[in-house]
């Protein structure tokens, strides 16, 4: 009776909302070495065609997401950041920071088809399967450059009020955008390309990472005061926080096991399960390895996919501490 007595005082105390942690046994069950030198951003796994695409330095490397074998390399003129895929087109789209431009490429041969130009330091990119557009989050000069995939031109700009990290669809016609400086969800109408509604991320501050659960229209923002916030998609309330680990700069959702992730760049991987669109839990936060501030999940094997890395201290001309050669990878994170 006591034992009972405790946990059901322990769950009222973390309100209504929210509910104890309860660990599910991760583990690292692969790692995939990168040896050529140059930081890293994004990665993106594409489950149809079992290739995992890296941010690494000026270059793409596309691994096997089974193996980790090398498939192939896609070079660009500067630092590369995010890919996007559009499979209906045969073509990807990798933001290339101050380049101030996307790079377009062939999806079978890999071969640059050609530049676009975006903002300046073009940063989160997804393809928003609603407006059938490539969206572009550029950093310095606050806004989002919206591409026509078919033409391969500027079809739109939306200009924000503050530093875009990156941005997500419901795929109804609503994109969701974490605005870093403002410390709030900007959500865009991808009918007109305007803003339509502001949400402050409170009690989280900053922003970073952002993944939705497009069923129960939840959003799962990463906040720099180490926390992730739920988010109702429809009125911008915030509905639970929980607390994360330091550096984070992703999120990710598995939709059909209903969990949200925060990868964070001090080592570890915060795990919330949704168990209704109301009611979540913190269940592990997952040791990891140095490094692993981004994600992306195979939303077929539930493979979670996370960089890391060896780091020499940061200096006054670099954002981050420099890689050291020879030391990157990818962790492979499998729950049991």
């Amino acid at each position: 009776m006591k034992k009972h007595y405790l946990l059901a005082t322990i769950i009222l105390m973390m309100g209504a909302n929210c509910f104890a942690q309860e660990k599910q046994g991760y583990r690292i069950s692969a790692e995939f070495p990168i040896k050529s030198p140059g930081g890293y951003d994004y990665l993106t796994v594409d489950s149809a065609s079992d290739k995992l695409y890296i941010s690494h330095g000026s270059q793409v490397n596309i691994l096997n997401k089974n193996t980790g074998d090398s498939i192939g390399v896609i070079n660009t003129e500067k630092d590369v950041h995010g890919i996007a895929l559009v499979h209906s087109l045969g073509k990807g789209y990798i933001s290339n920071g101050t380049l101030n431009k996307v790079l377009v490429f062939d999806l079978s041969s890999n071969k640059t088809i050609k530049y676009v130009p975006t903002g300046k330091f073009s940063d989160g990119i997804f393809y928003d399967d609603f407006s059938n557009k490539i969206i572009s989050c550029n950093g310095m000069s606050k806004n989002m450059t919206v591409i026509d995939p078919v033409a391969d031109t500027v079809f739109a700009t939306v200009k924000l009020s503050g530093w875009p990290e990156t941005a997500v669809s419901d795929g109804k016609g609503d994109i969701y955008v974490n605005n870093a400086e403002k410390a709030e969800v900007d959500v865009i109408d991808a009918r007109t390309f305007k803003i339509i509604h502001q949400w402050p991320n409170k009690p989280g501050t900053g922003a970073s990472g952002l993944a939705i659960d497009r069923n129960s229209m939840r959003l799962f923002a990463t906040c720099e005061n180490k926390m992730m916030i739920v988010m109702d998609a429809t009125n911008g309330k915030v509905i639970a926080s929980f607390p994360t680990g330091d550096g984070a700069d992703g999120a990710g959702f598995d939709i059909k096991s209903n969990i949200a992730y925060s990868s964070n760049g001090e080592g570890t991987l915060t795990v919330i399960k949704e168990l209704s669109p109301d009611k979540f839990f913190l269940q592990d936060n997952f040791k990891t390895r140095p490094g692993t501030r981004t994600i992306t999940i195979d939303q077929i094997t539930h493979k979670v996919y996370l960089p890391s890395a060896s780091f020499k201290p940061a200096t006054k001309e670099s954002f981050r501490p420099q890689v050291i050669p020879g030391t990157f990878k990818i962790l492979v994170v499998e729950g049991s």
